[in-house]
């Protein structure tokens, strides 16, 4: 089980980190085509869509927005993150994600955030 939970922080902090750095070709080697990303919106399916989705996300959330990791656990090959940001786009008082890991990716990704546009 420490080994799950060593690649499964290993590919969260990989991940958070391009996320913090606006990175899109660096998030996407994190997901495969059958992938799913799941949204108060709907989901989000397969590496163009969830492209596509993360491409829009960096619009609210540029590089160098204040961001607060609240609440970060890991068990096995399950992540899950709560966390607030302020842009100059908008303000996030909650967000959270899940992200459920199947052999080195992630393969389900759940989120969700309150976001109040600026």
């Amino acid at each position: 089980m420490a080994s799950n939970e060593s690649l499964t922080r290993k590919i969260l902090n990989h991940h958070l980190t391009a996320f913090g750095g606006n990175d899109l070709d660096a998030i996407m080697h994190d997901y495969t085509e059958e992938s799913e990303v799941l949204t108060p919106e709907g989901s989000i399916k397969g590496l163009a869509a969830i492209r596509k989705f993360f491409a829009t996300y960096f619009v609210t959330i540029p590089t160098g927005s204040a961001f607060e990791m609240r609440q970060l656990m890991v068990t096995g090959s399950t992540a899950y993150i709560v966390w607030a940001s302020d842009s100059q786009v908008a303000s996030i008082p909650l967000g959270t994600d899940t992200f459920f890991l199947q052999d080195g990716k992630i393969r389900l990704h759940t989120v969700a955030a309150h976001i109040l546009p600026k």
